[in-house]
């Protein structure tokens, strides 16, 4: 049976007296042989038509829908479907014959369609966030356990090359102690004045209203930056203080969350007394994702739109020349999926975990646990920002008993 390995693998890192070559043995990366096929139903045509479910050989995407027209024939053509649907709702009356749903819906109806979907004996992978308040958070736990189906979140921190390689390091020992880190996720919102009046963007809907994302607070969507510790530690946060900022904008004074911050930055405690500064801003002359690992062994730096080089830092010896494997050349994928992909060549990486963890009948890597673990925090987050930066408990949503 293949396993599936994460490589170190970096030239000159010997010498910091690490284990370089050895594998971590962290789930698989091919399912054993076998002739079953995940008959998967895709929902939403934005970014659920970015990964390559298609591609796995044990997939066959057998249905897509969206509400726009539109949307749903670049599902069809990204996926080679000809069942097309017109909602969720219609997909799941006809595509009876469907074993998983990938919901890459609005973030306000994540937790409702994954409903749906579960009232119905389907698996469901979602897009992020998880959820989007705490009641909705413990209604996906619920869910989860009551029908015993396998969720997972797409998050693509938790693939991109460095996360690996860090998570790699950190079960090798190679930080020694990890205490802090720094995150951030920064997507501009880009020119304001068109932020206003170009009603075809993705922040209106077709018929002119606004969609989901106008003035959605910074921390309703922490996952790209709080799966940089949860993802790479297993650690879960206990406490945050959070500030924001806003300026005179629409986006600020007239929106469905009464969210008065453009930007939020959160200092944020794990159970095991670590720190996380977590930043998530909307407008910054800044982009991408990225992280900064620091233990008192070693420090990790990652690559971020080629502002910031990869380095590793040896506290003794200084630094080290680093260059983070090409993972998606090595059987952590299946060949047909051995290509560059989406969002850091994380897509391909997250479309197979979620397809082998069905073909083998196991949990997914991220699956409800992880998931909320990575969302939760920044929900509190947004709320510490709105008194003042007050010090508060983030509660856990591990299972129950």
């Amino acid at each position: 049976m293949s396993t599936r390995r994460e490589f170190l693998g970096a030239a000159g890192m010997a010498a910091a007296g690490l284990r370089r070559a050895a594998a971590v043995q962290v789930g698989r990366a091919t399912p054993a042989v076998s002739t079953k096929k995940i008959r998967l139903g895709v929902v939403g045509g934005g970014f659920g038509a970015t990964f390559h479910w298609h591609e796995h050989p044990n997939c066959v995407v057998s249905a897509v829908t969206d509400l726009r027209a539109d949307r749903r024939d670049r599902l069809r053509q990204a996926y080679r479907c000809d069942g097309v649907h017109a909602s969720l709702q219609e997909m799941l009356q006809r595509a009876r014959d469907l074993d998983a749903v990938a919901v890459f819906s609005g973030a306000r109806d994540h937790v409702k369609h994954v409903r749906m979907c579960f009232e119905r004996g389907l698996h469901v992978v979602s897009a992020c966030p998880a959820a989007g308040s705490l009641e909705e958070a413990e209604q996906l736990r619920s869910l989860k356990e009551k029908t015993g189906l396998r969720y997972m979140m797409a998050e693509s921190s938790y693939y991109r090359p460095a996360a690996i390689y860090a998570r790699n390091l950190f079960r090798e020992g190679g930080f020694g102690e990890l205490f802090y880190t720094e995150a951030e996720y920064y997507h501009d919102r880009g020119d304001l004045e068109k932020l206003v009046s170009d009603r075809k963007s993705r922040f209106y809907e077709p018929d002119g209203s606004k969609s989901w994302r106008w003035g959605l607070p910074p921390m309703h969507y922490p996952t790209h930056a709080v799966a940089y510790v949860v993802g790479i530690t297993g650690e879960r946060i206990a406490r945050v203080s959070c500030l924001g900022w806003g300026s005179p904008h629409p986006w600020i004074s007239d929106n469905a969350y009464r969210n008065p911050y453009w930007n939020e930055s959160a200092l944020m405690q794990t159970g095991k007394g670590h720190m996380l500064r977590c930043n998530v801003f909307w407008l910054a002359a800044a982009g991408g994702e990225r992280a900064q690992w620091f233990g008192d062994k070693g420090t990790l730096y990652m690559q971020n739109e080629g502002v910031h080089p990869e380095t590793w830092k040896d506290r003794m010896k200084g630094k080290q020349p680093l260059r983070v494997p090409e993972y998606w050349k090595s059987d952590m994928l299946p060949e047909p999926m051995r290509h560059p992909s989406g969002h850091g060549n994380s897509a391909a990486f997250l479309t197979a975990e979620f397809i082998n963890a069905l073909v083998e009948d196991r949990e997914p890597a991220i699956d409800v646990y992880e998931s909320l673990a990575m969302t939760v925090p920044g929900l509190v987050a947004h709320q510490s920002a709105l008194r003042g930066g007050e010090q508060l408990r983030v509660p856990r949503f591990e299972r129950k008993g």
